[in-house]
C-alpha cells in the first residue's frame, strides 16, 4: 500500500525544476515598470483582506486526476476544470459536485457520455474507456484504485472469443460504479460500527452514575449519530431514487450508447460509399425528387421506417435488459446501506430511551425532594405550636395558673399531644390526597 500512495500522489515541484519553468503571467506582470501604473496607484481595492485572483486561479487551475482505464493501467496526470469538461462532456455545475472546496451531499448523475459519483471519499467521472478519480491522500481513495484494478483484471476474461459474453459480465462503468458503492457503504458502516462500540458502554455508564461529564459525552456522541445518519440516508435516498427512474438507469449505461453511436457513424459512412459508388450518380451534384419515380421513394421511405423501428425495439429490449442488471446491482448495495441505516436508527432509539430513563429518574428525584420539603414545612408549623405556647408564658402579667407548681408541665403535655394530632392529621390529609406515598 506505500508502493501504490508513493506512486499516485503527484510529485513535488522542488527549487531547482521552478527555478527552470518559464516566465508565468504574474512574473510579466510584476516585470512592469512603477511608472506605468500611476493611474491605478492611488486606487484602493474595494475589498481589502479577499483574495479573488487568488480565488479564480485556484478554482480554474490544475487538479491531480487517477486515471484508470479499462484495462486496469493507472496514471495520475494533472488537468484543468476545462480540459475535464470537453474530455467528458461535462457542464461546470457537474464538476463543482467533486471540488473539495466545496461541501456537497452524496450524488451518483448519470449523463451522455459519463457518470459523477460523489460518494464521502469517492469523487470520480466514469466513462465507457475510463475512471477520472480525483487524487486525494485518503486512504479510501487508495483502496479504490487497488481494488478496481483487482476486479478488472479477474474479469477480464468475461468477454469470450465468439463475441459473447459470460454471466458474470458487466460493462466497464458498472466495475467502477459497484467499487465507489461498496467503498462507500463499507466506509460508513465502519464508521457505524465505531460509533456503536463507543456509545452502548458510555450509556450503559450514565444510566448508572448521571454526572456532567457523562451527559457531554452522551451529547456529543448523539452529535456525531445525527451527523452519520445524515449522510447514510443521503446515500440510501441517492440509490432509491437511481432505482426508481429508469430513464436515469439508462442514461447510466455507456458502453451501449457508445457502441449504438459508433454503429450508427459506420453505418452513415456505408450509406455515404454505397451512394457514391452508384452508376450516374455524383455525391456533389444535387439529386432532384422528380428524377426518382414516386414508386420507388414509397418503397425507400417504408423500408427506412421500418429499418428504425426495428432497430428501436431491439434497442429499447436491450436497454431493459440492461436496467434490470444495473437495477440488481444498486439493490444489492441498497440493502447494506439500509442495513447501516438500521443500525443506527436503532442506536438512537436507544439514546431517547436513554434519555427518558434519566428524565424520569431526575423526576423521580425532584419529587423525593419536594414531599421532604413538604414534610418539613409541615414539622416546622407544629413547633411553631410551642413557640406561639412560650410566648404567651412570657408575657408580663399575672396569671393565676403561673403559680401552681405542676401548671407547666401540664401546659408542655397538652402543647406537644397537640402539635402530635396536627402532623397525623396532615401526613393524613397528603395520603387521602394522594400527595406522597406514606
Amino acid at each position: 500500500m506505500a508502493e501504490v500512495r508513493e506512486r499516485l500522489l503527484p510529485p513535488r515541484p522542488s527549487a531547482s525544476t521552478s527555478a527552470l519553468l518559464p516566465m508565468t503571467s504574474n512574473h510579466r506582470e510584476s516585470s512592469v515598470p512603477a511608472g506605468g501604473g500611476s493611474g491605478h496607484a492611488g486606487r484602493r481595492p474595494v475589498f481589502q483582506g479577499m483574495d479573488f485572483v487568488g480565488l479564480k486561479k485556484r478554482g480554474q487551475g490544475l487538479r491531480s486526476w487517477i486515471r484508470v482505464d479499462s484495462t486496469g493501467n493507472h496514471q495520475v496526470i494533472e488537468v484543468d476544470k476545462f480540459t475535464i469538461m470537453r474530455r467528458c462532456d461535462l457542464p461546470a455545475r457537474d464538476l463543482r459536485l467533486l471540488d473539495p472546496l466545496f461541501v456537497y451531499p452524496s450524488t451518483i448523475l448519470g449523463r451522455e457520455k459519463a457518470i459523477v459519483v460523489n460518494l464521502e471519499q469517492i469523487r470520480c467521472i466514469i466513462t465507457a474507456e475510463e475512471v477520472l478519480l480525483l487524487n486525494s491522500p485518503d486512504s479510501y481513495v487508495l483502496q479504490y484504485v487497488v481494488e478496481l484494478q483487482r476486479r478488472l483484471a479477474a474479469h477480464s476474461g468475461d468477454v469470450l472469443a465468439g463475441g459473447g459474453t459470460s454471466p458474470d459480465y458487466l460493462p466497464f462503468e458498472f466495475r467502477a460504479l459497484e467499487v465507489a458503492l461498496e467503498a462507500a457503504c463499507s466506509f460508513l458502516d465502519t464508521q457505524a460500527a465505531e460509533l456503536e462500540i463507543e456509545a452502548y458502554p458510555l450509556l450503559d455508564e450514565l444510566t448508572s452514575k448521571i454526572s456532567t461529564l457523562n451527559l457531554e459525552r452522551v451529547r456529543r456522541l448523539k452529535s456525531r449519530l445525527v451527523a452519520l445518519t445524515r449522510r447514510v440516508q443521503k446515500v440510501r435516498d441517492e440509490i432509491e431514487q437511481l432505482m426508481d427512474d429508469d430513464g436515469d438507469m439508462a442514461e447510466m449505461y455507456l458502453t451501449e450508447k457508445k457502441m449504438r453511436m459508433e454503429a450508427s457513424f459506420y453505418g452513415d459512412q456505408s450509406l455515404l460509399g454505397n451512394n457514391s459508388a452508384g452508376v450516374g450518380v455524383s455525391v456533389s451534384a444535387p439529386v432532384s425528387p422528380v428524377s426518382s419515380p414516386p414508386g420507388s421513394r414509397k418503397l425507400e421511405q417504408t423500408l427506412s421506417f421500418s429499418r428504425s423501428r426495428h432497430e428501436s425495439m431491439k434497442s429499447s429490449d436491450s436497454t431493459t435488459e440492461h436496467i434490470e442488471e444495473l437495477e440488481m446491482l444498486l439493490e444489492a448495495y441498497f440493502v447494506v446501506i439500509d442495513s447501516t441505516l438500521n443500525k443506527l436508527t436503532s442506536l438512537k432509539e436507544y439514546i431517547d430511551d436513554t434519555e427518558d430513563f434519566i428524565n424520569i429518574q431526575l423526576d423521580n428525584v425532584r419529587n423525593q425532594l419536594i414531599q421532604f420539603e413538604l414534610v418539613l414545612t409541615t414539622a416546622t408549623f407544629v413547633v411553631a405550636i410551642f413557640g406561639v405556647v412560650a410566648g404567651i408564658f412570657g408575657m408580663n402579667f399575672d396569671v393565676p395558673l403561673f403559680g401552681k407548681p405542676g401548671a407547666f408541665q401540664w401546659v408542655l403535655i397538652i402543647a406537644g399531644v397537640s402539635g402530635v394530632i396536627i402532623f397525623c392529621s396532615f401526613l393524613w390529609f397528603y395520603k387521602y390526597r394522594r400527595l406522597m406515598p406514606l
